[in-house]
């Protein structure tokens, strides 16, 4: 790893993601900023977030930044030697509430990757895949999808690391695993 490496860390619902990117960013450098994204609706919700932030420790600053997200990697990025965002979904779900226009949303996941290209030290990323089940049956959730879909797309272009967490079990996706073998 260097300390420009950008990586973004992606699976599925409590498959290890933000334990494994809070693991790599802790090995980062001791100027580290945490980004919140999840806006608590609800009490279980709430314990959730309260349980992430005791999984960090007293080294780390924390910024929640429900949608501008792009504005606050380009802001705070030069002063950190990490950062850490969790999670693009839920970002995506804040962006969802306040309008439903794709273009819209589309204009705000390509500013992101550009923030996140762009920025002058490291940057880990967690999402949830959330294309490998079925189609949704109504409207609002199949763009939900599409959209996640196109995020984690366009977040992993921008990313020099792609790591897939399932089990439990961080498995590198981006750069592809060279065989070495005759």
């Amino acid at each position: 790893m260097t300390d420009t490496d950008k990586i973004l860390v992606i699976g599925g619902c409590r498959s290890g993601k933000s334990s494994h990117a809070l693991q790599l960013a802790e090995g980062m450098g001791p100027r580290r900023v945490f980004v919140a994204t999840c806006v608590p609706r609800d009490d279980e919700m709430q314990a959730r977030v309260d349980r992430h932030r005791r999984e960090r420790s007293d080294t780390w600053r924390t910024l929640e930044i429900p949608v501008n997200l792009a504005e606050a990697i380009r802001a705070h990025s030069p002063a950190a030697e990490v950062m850490l965002v969790d999670c693009l979904t839920l970002w995506l779900n804040n962006l969802l509430l306040q309008t439903q226009d794709p273009p819209r949303i589309q204009r705000q996941i390509d500013d992101l990757a550009e923030a996140v290209k762009t920025a002058p030290h490291a940057v880990i990323l967690v999402s949830n895949e959330v294309g490998a089940g079925i189609v949704p049956g109504n409207r609002l959730a199949r763009l939900y999808r599409d959209l996640a879909g196109w995020t984690n797309q366009a977040v992993a272009a921008a990313c020099d690391r792609v790591v897939w967490t399932i089990a439990g079990i961080p498995v590198t996706i981006k750069p592809p695993f060279q065989n070495t073998a005759p």
